[in-house]
């Protein structure tokens, strides 16, 4: 099934990712507003960093919208290797 839809979405210039480019070695501090929503950008390709900016459309991911639970710092993974998307777990460190 996989290389059917590799080849039906090669046609389509959709690339298929098995996984998401690292975008860092290590968290990213960021300050979130409790209530305001957030695309996390979980392929890697993005610009704006650890943010969605659509880079993604050429591929089969998509972002991962989250709403903040608390206003703060929060330390968002950029390795994206987290099981606790979007927030660092520690899988950076191996």
């Amino acid at each position: 099934m996989k290389q059917f839809l590799k080849k039906l979405f090669t046609n389509l210039k959709i690339n298929i990712m098995d996984t998401p480019k690292r975008a860092g070695d290590m968290p990213v501090a960021v300050e979130l507003v409790q209530g305001e929503t957030y695309a996390w950008c979980a392929c890697g390709l993005s610009n704006n960093q650890p943010f969605c900016d659509g880079s993604h459309h050429t591929t089969d991911m998509t972002p991962n919208v989250f709403e903040a639970e608390r206003t703060g710092t929060h330390y968002i993974c950029m390795c994206k290797a987290t099981k606790n998307k979007p927030f660092c777990d520690g899988s950076h460190a191996g």
